[in-house]
Order: structure tokens, then sequence, then C-alpha cells
């Protein structure tokens, strides 16, 4: 991208680009985006590095084009013996291989990291390799006009909104990072997942829902446990109820076939009970708390997002909205009384983080 963009065959190169002294004599670059440092990646399960003298000796593989080798053929004088491997693939990739025991440790951005260490539960970071460093986009040294208007976009206030609704999107599950949740996650993906794959996709494709999605759930409710049972009485993989169960034609909450295509069916029931002012992604988030708290503790939480001037259409203020059901100053006045709120909030929360991780573990078609 910065070579297209060097030799003025690209106007923007737009991605997790870090500023560097070498890159800068060559392009200009737009005010930053995300503050990240460089981090040596490693596996907790595998060789562990604590300190940089312990590079002396090692060969590290970074991304090819990265700034990872510049910062890497620095630490050498500290560092005596220190090889520098480069490869034409991703850092992600590699990330992988560590996660395998096939590299020992690589080479990441922290956020890279954050984002990818739920997928890879057994990396850890090490430590930094860098000090803080600015990460933005990179045009050509002749292209101030276009960099002033890049920066007066990236200024204004709805995409200043656009880039912390990503963030919170994409890093607030990184941040709530449970490790041994993870692990039994990933360990499940390869030893349990197979069991049901097929029955998610078939009842995802019955209801037009996304199989992985209706995969995340089903771990949510049960870790896809076909003899889940609750102290309150729900059973089976997707958790249901009696009423509802029988709403839904299942009569064998136990049979995980039907309690797929159940839990499906009544995923897609809750997605019909919204407005067409609803639209996705937020359409399946507000039916998966639905599916957790009851429609009517939703509606009770819609109506209270219109009285606080938030839009009880979208997911990223209905989350704000839901722990108030348990506020004892705010629930006598509901409609339907108490609830736990924190609760949806959590559940939907885990699905989308659960359904991110399968997505690289088991990529499927949707």
């Amino acid at each position: 991208m910065l070579a297209l963009v060097r030799r003025g065959e690209a106007h923007l190169a737009a991605a997790g680009i870090t500023i560097t002294p070498a890159r800068q004599t060559s392009l200009q670059f737009s005010s930053p985006t995300l503050q990240v440092t460089e981090q040596l990646i490693c596996n907790r399960e595998g060789l562990r590095v604590t300190d940089r003298a312990e590079l002396a000796g090692m060969t590290l593989t970074v991304a090819e084009a990265t700034s990872y080798a510049d910062t890497l053929n620095t630490l050498r004088d500290t560092a005596p013996g220190l090889t520098v491997r480069t490869v034409d693939t991703t850092t992600e990739a590699l990330l992988r291989q560590v996660w395998q025991g096939a590299l020992d440790c690589t080479v990441a951005d922290s956020h890279v990291f954050a984002l990818n260490r739920r997928y890879f539960p057994t990396l850890v970071a090490e430590f930094d390799l860098t000090e803080t460093r600015a990460l933005a986009w990179a045009v050509h040294p002749d292209a101030s006009k276009l960099l002033q208007a890049i920066n007066r976009w990236l200024d204004q206030p709805a995409t200043q909104a656009l880039l912390a609704e990503t963030r919170s999107r994409y890093f607030a599950p990184a941040e709530r990072f449970d490790f041994v949740d993870l692990r039994a996650f990933t360990r499940r993906i390869e030893h349990r997942y197979p069991r049901y794959d097929q029955y998610f996709m078939a009842a995802a494709q019955d209801h037009d829902i996304d199989p992985l999605l209706l995969a995340a759930q089903g771990y949510q409710e049960s870790h896809w446990d076909p003899k889940a049972t609750s102290p309150t009485g729900v059973r089976g993989i997707m958790m249901l109820t009696r009423p509802t169960a029988r709403s839904v034609g299942v009569t064998d909450r136990l049979d995980p076939v039907q309690s797929i295509e159940g839990g499906g069916a009544y995923l897609a029931k809750m997605k019909t009970r919204f407005s067409d002012e609803v639209t996705e992604p937020d359409r399946t988030y507000l039916a998966l708390a639905a599916y957790n708290i009851g429609r009517a503790h939703l509606h009770d939480a819609q109506k209270l997002a219109r009285e606080l001037g938030k839009s009880p259409h979208h997911w990223d203020d209905m989350k704000t909205v839901l722990p108030l059901l348990s506020d004892k100053s705010v629930y006598p006045k509901l409609k339907y009384g108490y609830a736990r709120g924190h609760e949806p909030v959590r559940y939907v929360e885990r699905i989308r983080s659960y359904q991110d991780i399968l997505a690289a573990h088991a990529p499927t078609e949707s």
C-alpha cells in the first residue's frame, strides 16, 4: 500500500499504519487514528521471553513491510545474534502460528494483539518493544490538499463518533478478556462444536439467521451441552422454557436437533417484533436481548430510552438503558417491574464475542 502511494498509483493508504521517522521521509500522515505500542507476543504454554536480553540468538518472524523488522533490528546491540525473518503474510496469520506452536514468538501492535488473543487465548504479550506510537493514514508528499481534507473529515464530530463506535465494537470485548473462559471455548470449538454445527447451519438457514451467531448463542446458553438444565427449569442446548418450547413445536428440549431448531425459531420470532425503524444489526442484538430477558421487559427499556432521549432502536443506546431495569429508583415506575437489566447486556456482548471467535476458528458459509 505504501509503495503504491509513494509511486503515485494510489491516493491514500488507510489502514493500521504506524508513523515512523523512516516513513515520514517519503510520505505525509494524517492526524492519528489510534495510539499503540509494538509488543513481543509468545505462547504462555511455550517458550517465554521476559527480558530483551533473552532475544539474543533467537529468530523472530514478522510480517513483511511492517515496521516490526526495523524495531527488531534496533535491538541487536542488546540482543546479539537476534535474527529477523520477514514473510509475505499477515500478522494475524503469524499470531495463529504462535498459538499453534509453529513459531515461538512474533511481534504485533498492541491493538492487534488485544483483538486476536480472544481467538488465541494462550497468547501473551511479554513486553513492549517501543514507546507509544501513532497509527494514521498516509498520502503522497505532494498531496497536501488531500491531507487537509482528510484531517478535516477525521475531526468532524460524526467521524469521531464513528471511530468511537468502531473502537467500542471491537475493543470492548477485548478489554473483558477472560483467559479461562476463552481457552475452554476454543477447546470446545475443536471437540464439541463439530457434533452440532450441521444443526446450527440447518436451523439458521430455516430462519434466516447467521449460523455462527446462532451457534454462539447456543454456547452462551449451555456451552453446547444438550442435557443442560438450570435451577429455573430451562433445558437443552438453547435453554428453552416449557412454554417457549411448546410455542415453537419442540416436544423434547433435550434433543439437540429440536432444541437448536426451536431456539432459531424463537430468535427469528423475536426479530419480527420490532418496527421497521430497527435495522440490522441492531434488530438481531435487540432480539437476543428479548430472548434473554423477555419482550415485555425490553419494551419497558425501550419506553425508558425514549424518556431519556436515547434511541430505542439502537443497541449502543439500549445497552446503557437496560441496566436501569434493576435500579430501585426506576423499576417501580415500569409496567413490567424489576428485571436484571445487566444480564441481557452481558448476554448480547458475549454472544457477539463468541461469534467473532467462531468465525476465526470455524469459518463457514452464511
